[in-house]
């Protein structure tokens, strides 16, 4: 069953015999057909994305929205392995104190993204910063006993739950062949290649899955890597891509394109597939930033109309853009706005339709900016 995508290796013998897969050094050989499907995809993808990154550069207060990106990427990306958490418990405002394992993985996973794009100003894409990023999405979740920040030092597969390696779905690269094999794709990633950007960012995706180089959050490192590599290469400057949305919703599919590649060496199907989730993905995105543009400049407008009570109020309408979820005595700590002027601007919000009550509790009242909520929603 060897082919060009790699060969199966034989491990142990007797009844412990099982096959490991050892991925082939990219890029592919024979080299990608890039027939005109995908090349009518590869165009198609670059103008959304590129699209999207003139959106993103335009926009005054961008930091905000992409702060709501990168935790709707987040979400969705830790749903794909099962993580059962909802928008609402991740922008929820006590969560500090009260966080619930699922939502802690969602919170690691916004953490090491930040962490690993602000890391790309001092170290190129490497293996050190993807170990970094690694150590920072485990520690303190359900993965921490699985080496946080370290490649794996045993052999590990894919299955369903309860499977062994006799019986698994997928063996990735022995603990030798995956270190060789990331040493690879460090080279790769780093090196001038006259493939298209997207077509790299897509076999990179696969190589780091197939590699499976750690114990637990690999599908979230690799999907992670994506933003990464299309940063670092200046087709993005914000992470203003989630593409977990799109994969989430064809997740038994994004599974089964990328065994395909192992199967029978067909890279050009998944690159198809990968390309045709930037697409969408990106055009998901422009939607979404057109429809939260126009909101703000609704809400905006009837707030300044509130005449000199709209200076406060302005200031907790920029807040809620950042957290659209908010109790009134963390807002006006946070804000250094008295409690009372806070609950009046509220109030006013609140009549203004902007705001809604979510709790009854006459102590603990959150409030939410609902129709902001139901936009980022969409797909989660």
């Amino acid at each position: 069953m060897n082919n060009r995508a790699g060969t199966y290796k034989n491990n142990l013998s007797g009844e412990m015999a099982y096959k490991s897969f050892a991925p082939s050094v990219l890029p592919p050989v024979p080299p990608i057909d890039l027939g005109n499907d995908m090349i009518e995809l590869l165009v198609k993808a670059n103008k959304q994305l590129a699209l999207l990154e003139g959106i993103a550069t335009r926009i005054p207060n961008i930091h905000l929205f992409i702060s709501m990106y990168v935790r709707k990427e987040a979400l969705m990306s830790s749903q794909i392995e099962g993580t059962q958490a909802t928008l609402e418990d991740v922008l929820d405002p006590c969560l500090e104190e009260n966080t619930n394992r699922p939502v802690g993985d969602v919170v690691n996973y916004i953490k090491a993204t930040d962490f690993a794009i602000n890391r790309l100003n001092e170290l190129p894409l490497c293996n050190r910063l993807i170990k970094e990023a690694h150590e920072i999405l485990l520690s303190g979740v359900r993965g921490q006993n699985k080496n946080p920040g370290e490649f794996r030092h045993s052999q590990n597969w894919i299955g369903a739950a309860g499977c062994n390696l006799q019986n698994a779905r997928y063996i990735p690269p022995s603990v030798e062949d995956m270190q060789q094999a990331m040493s690879d794709l460090e080279k790769y990633i780093n090196k001038e290649d006259e493939l298209d950007v997207l077509i790299r960012a897509g076999l990179i995706h696969y190589q780091f899955e197939t590699i499976h180089p750690f114990l637990d959050g690999n599908g979230r490192i690799g999907r992670l890597l994506i933003t990464l590599f299309l940063m670092e290469n200046k087709v993005l400057s914000t992470p203003a891509l989630y593409i977990s949305y799109f994969l989430k919703k064809n997740r038994i599919e994004y599974y089964d394109r990328m065994n395909e590649v192992r199967i029978k060496g067909n890279y050009e199907q998944w690159i198809k597939f990968f390309l045709e989730a930037v697409y969408e993905s990106a055009k998901d995105a422009t939607e979404t930033i057109d429809k939260l543009t126009a909101l703000h400049d609704k809400n905006y407008g009837m707030i300044e109309k509130l005449g000199r009570r709209a200076k406060n109020a302005i200031r907790v309408f920029e807040y809620l853009e950042a957290n659209p979820i908010i109790d009134i005595q963390k807002t006006s700590k946070d804000l250094g706005i008295a409690f009372n002027t806070m609950s009046n601007i509220v109030k006013e919000l609140a009549n203004l339709g902007i705001l809604e009550r979510t709790s009854t509790q006459s102590r603990n009242r959150t409030f939410a900016y609902n129709d902001y909520l139901k936009i980022l929603k969409e797909g989660t």
